[in-house]
């Protein structure tokens, strides 16, 4: 990743009334699809695991094992495995039409069932799941452990991750993420670094994630959530993809750059707050995206809002 770099970073209020009654912290890097730190704000090398927004990345394994044309899967099939949806009917049918295509039953399904719902297909990130099966049974893989660190379909996933990392897959330290499959511990600067790939418009697969990404926001997460609406205002030029305990990531599409966000006691309403802050602050988006946004995201309700202090500092 080059150079240590660290700068002050940000600080999220939470003011009710305008008085203060809770501080976030949060960290957050850009960087370029050659692993160069632009701007900072607290550490790029902070670590953290990237839970879901690695899912473009775990989809790598289905856009590049001719998974998709074997099965007649569309980029709305492949929007549904790099999302962490709501469990909506049209949301779980979409990962449902993935199983069904390559003819895997719901059974084979690792991640759980949701309290209040029948079936696995509901949980957010049975998209995903799904990729991993239909993969599974492309390559003739076993699918009744395909959730194992060691199965050849992980295996898979991680090889193409430090291939864009320029490291070795050994190296990376992996824990269960809530659906049961791996997830892996990242600096912020690698996570800003991957996105700035995604983004960069220099490989089919990834220019095919990004497309369906892009074109179906809603499937990736849901109307009204950051991500959806942020790709929606956008109209293609970002992708975004939160996951869990604060972690955000958004590049900036045709332009090889990516930004990662951590709040560090993992609030979510703060790495919200911090993503229009920056997203202004870069140009990525116009005032009107930013005002929008900030309708949702920044004013909570009549009586609490989110006020961000400091900035990126650039390199």
């Amino acid at each position: 990743m080059g150079k240590r770099t660290a700068a002050a970073a940000l600080e999220v209020r939470l003011l009710r009334e305008g008085i203060i009654e809770s501080v976030h912290h949060v960290q957050a890097v850009v960087c370029d699809n050659r692993g160069r730190v632009l701007s900072v704000a607290g550490n790029s090398e902070t670590t953290a695991f990237i839970r879901s927004a690695l899912k473009p990345f775990q989809a790598l394994a289905v856009t590049t094992t001719g998974t998709l044309e074997r099965f007649g899967l569309n980029d709305r099939d492949l929007a549904i495995i790099c999302s962490s949806h709501k469990g909506t009917i049209e949301q779980a049918r979409q990962a449902f039409n993935v199983l069904w295509r390559c003819d895997v039953d719901t059974t084979a399904l690792h991640c759980p069932t949701p309290p209040g719902k029948d079936s696995p297909l509901s949980h957010n990130c049975s998209g995903k799941h799904a990729g991993m099966l239909a993969v599974c049974k492309q390559r003739n893989f076993p699918l009744e452990t395909y959730t194992q660190k060691n199965h050849p379909v992980q295996r898979l996933i991680i090889t193409k991750v430090a291939e864009l990392l320029r490291m070795p897959a050994e190296e990376f330290i992996s824990a269960r993420d809530d659906c049961s499959a791996p997830t892996y511990l990242m600096e912020l600067g690698q996570m800003a670094s991957l996105y700035a790939h995604l983004c960069s418009g220099d490989n089919v697969d990834m220019e095919r994630i990004v497309r369906a990404m892009t074109h179906h926001p809603a499937l990736i997460s849901g109307p009204g959530e950051f991500d959806t609406e942020l790709m929606r205002l956008s109209e293609g030029e970002l992708v975004s993809k939160g996951g869990a305990e604060g972690v955000l990531c958004i590049g900036r599409e045709g332009e090889g750059m990516g930004l990662a966000i951590k709040v560090m006691d993992g609030t979510k309403r703060a790495k919200h707050a911090v993503a229009i802050h920056l997203l202004k602050q870069l140009g990525w988006i116009e005032p009107a995206i930013a005002e929008t946004l900030s309708e949702t995201h920044i004013t909570l309700n009549p009586y609490k809002r989110l006020d961000v202090l400091g900035e990126l500092s650039m390199l």
